[in-house]
This record gives C-alpha cells, sequence and structure tokens, in this order.
C-alpha cells in the first residue's frame, strides 16, 4: 500500500479515487495533482513505480493543505468565529446549522438523535 500524508491509500483502486481517502483532496484536486505529476489516472495505486509515488507526494505536500493542518486551521476559524460571538459561532456553539438551514423539521444530523416528550403517547385507562 502506498502512503501519502501519512495516509495508507487502497492498493487495488485506481490512483485517482485512491487520493480521495486523504481528508482535503477530492475528485477536482485528485486530477490536478495527477496532471501536475503527470501520472496516469486510470494506473492502479499497487502498479504506481516509486517515482511516480514520489512526484504525487511531492506535488500534495508543496501545493495542499491536508489532513491534521486543515483540521487544525478549520477548528481554529470556528473557535475564532465562537470567540467573537457572531451568528454564526453562536449556532456552532448550540450545535444547531450555521448557514440558514430549516430546524422546525429536518437538521436532524447536526442536532442529533430526537429526544422524547413526556406523555406523548396516550395511556391506557387503568382498572380500579
Amino acid at each position: 500500500m502506498a502512503r501519502f500524508a501519512n495516509i495508507e491509500i487502497p492498493a487495488g483502486k485506481q490512483i485517482q479515487i485512491a487520493l480521495t481517502y486523504i481528508y482535503g483532496i477530492g475528485p477536482k484536486y485528485a486530477s490536478d495533482i495527477l496532471a501536475a505529476a503527470k501520472v496516469d489516472p486510470t494506473k492502479r495505486t499497487k502498479d504506481l513505480s516509486e517515482a511516480e509515488e514520489r512526484q504525487i507526494r511531492d506535488q500534495i505536500d508543496t501545493n495542499y493543505t491536508v489532513e491534521g493542518d486543515l483540521k487544525r486551521i478549520t477548528t481554529g476559524n470556528i473557535k475564532r468565529l465562537r470567540d467573537i460571538k457572531s451568528y454564526r459561532g453562536e449556532r456552532h456553539a448550540k450545535n444547531l446549522p450555521a448557514r440558514g438551514q430549516r430546524t422546525r423539521t429536518n437538521a436532524r444530523t447536526k442536532r442529533g438523535k430526537r429526544i422524547a416528550i413526556g406523555g406523548a403517547q396516550p395511556k391506557a385507562a387503568s382498572k380500579t
């Protein structure tokens, strides 16, 4: 298996798809990296030569922010928004959608699992 940006990428997949396993590299950046490194996008990861791997690794290291660095930058941006008490920062702090989505329905991914409200089901009549 090849390692790029300290991530093991799958050996059996095409290199264009395998590069998207790295956080911060999507399909567009993967094709840009391969074009700059002059590597065939349909080539399997296990079939890459050492020179091709080195070229891809150099492209990623010099031109792209990926994995830990990118996560740190994103976390810092969210923390800055919270510290200055902006609207978006408040929404992040309350764990609600920050970009104007509705919350009356939907927004389940951000808000989490539903909380059952007591007394929602009718009680069975008890015999006295």
